[in-house]
């Protein structure tokens, strides 16, 4: 900017683009962070910059009240989660934590943290947004401890308090220091939450998923079939425009995480989906036909790929007409199994068509003999359903080595991939 005030425009943006690439290659950790604080209040491009970060090798890790500042920070080769970040949280209260924390010290316990700051500052509400997002991770306990007993020692904090005002004496002040300690506030045994449920508490307090995602065993198989990511549907509100076109047909993949269903005028089903990605969500409209031939799969946390066309509107983020929905678990197969020659394939053909003829599917069967370096695809009358129960009965037959199955991406019909 200030290259801006007494320099051409052109040498400014050389100067600005110069510095940014010094800072991308030489400090990556620093540049992301500064990149996720300049879009802390959207989730979506949030997400977008994890993904990347994550790509790079950098680990993001979650808010944490005896680290983390405001915005994104640097922390031992990561990126440490903004305080800011977490939902219902203010700047003020931020900035008496941070204080606390410089004054006082590190906080020690969740006890010791909320008798630190008044009420004011933590209430019930906020002490929850803050376990959920892991802030308090670095406490004793685990979040499920946390949030059974963050409720108890905010009501026992605020007895105290009203005992102080009144001038009245409590039951502590005649018992002895092992009395005392028989009626602290104790973490029960109950374990930790779900790894599902945890990340859902993230989602539902930062926007993102901090910890994991419930993609993540899924990626490779969605980049791999995607032409585009929900966060192209966004409109960017200075141009206007979005990632992808207006009428454009496009393939998204995700788990679903919303459904509505509606009747026509015509007294016919149809569907509004959310379907989340790892960068966001976006809405698909499914039309009665394609409803019904696919209502089986329409099913909350359900990851499916759709095959659609973009429809941008006057609103802030486009929408997608659905064509074809197919689940991440019924993209095409083929079955690779190797023989050492021709000899060994035809001697043992009749074992096999044995073994594959109880597998009813649609995946396709090749046959591959190594000696001569050729392939024979089986026809439509030994198609199969290649599964973890007949990989296993083929494994144990001719050994991990010959059996291999390759998905096969979803035909695209001239589709540009998505990068």
């Amino acid at each position: 900017a200030k290259y801006a005030f007494n320099k051409s425009h052109a040498e400014a943006y050389a100067v600005v683009a110069y510095e940014t690439a010094y800072l991308k290659y030489y400090y990556p950790v620093e540049y992301m962070a500064a990149l996720m604080t300049s879009v802390i209040d959207n989730s979506s491009k949030v997400s977008e910059y994890i993904l990347v970060s994550r790509s790079m090798g950098i680990p993001l890790l979650p808010p944490d009240i005896n680290e983390g500042v405001a915005d994104f920070s640097v922390s031992g080769g990561g990126i440490r989660y903004g305080l800011s970040a977490i939902k219902s949280i203010g700047k003020s209260v931020i900035d008496e934590i941070v204080r606390n924390r410089e004054e006082n010290g590190p906080y020690t316990s969740l006890k010791d943290f909320i008798y630190r700051l008044t009420n004011k500052e933590i209430n019930k509400r906020s002490l929850e947004n803050f376990i959920k997002s892991g802030a308090l991770d670095c406490l004793p306990g685990t979040r499920k401890q946390k949030m059974l007993a963050s409720m108890e020692l905010v009501d026992q904090k605020n007895r105290e308090k009203r005992i102080d005002i009144a001038g009245q004496m409590s039951l502590f002040d005649f018992m002895g220091e092992e009395e005392r300690s028989s009626y602290e506030v104790k973490f029960q045994d109950v374990g930790e939450y779900e790894k599902e449920e945890l990340l859902a508490y993230e989602k539902e307090v930062l926007g993102v998923y901090i910890s994991g995602h419930p993609m993540e065993n899924y990626q490779d198989k969605w980049k791999k079939n995607i032409t585009a990511m929900t966060s192209d549907f966004n409109v960017d509100d200075e141009t206007g425009e979005a990632v992808v076109r207006d009428g454009q047909n496009v393939i998204i993949g995700g788990m679903i995480t919303g459904k509505t269903v509606k009747t026509t005028k015509t007294n016919q089903l149809m569907a509004f989906l959310t379907i989340e990605d790892m960068v966001g969500t976006v809405e698909v409209i499914v039309f009665p036909r394609d409803y019904e031939n696919s209502r089986a799969v329409l099913i909350p946390d359900n990851k499916v790929f759709i095959r659609g066309r973009v429809s941008l509107g006057d609103e802030a983020k486009g929408k997608l007409v659905c064509e074809k929905i197919i689940p991440f678990d019924s993209l095409p197969k083929t079955l690779w199994i190797q023989f050492e020659d021709k000899a060994s394939y035809f001697s043992g053909e009749k074992e096999l068509f044995g073994l594959l003829e109880d597998s009813d599917g649609s995946d396709q069967v090749v046959i591959y003999l190594k000696k001569e370096r050729a392939k024979k695809m089986l026809g439509l009358g030994h198609t199969v359903q290649a599964d973890s129960g007949l990989l296993e009965k083929l494994t144990l037959k001719y050994g991990k080595e010959n059996v291999k199955v390759v998905e096969k991406p979803i035909e695209n019909g001239g589709i540009i991939k998505y990068n």
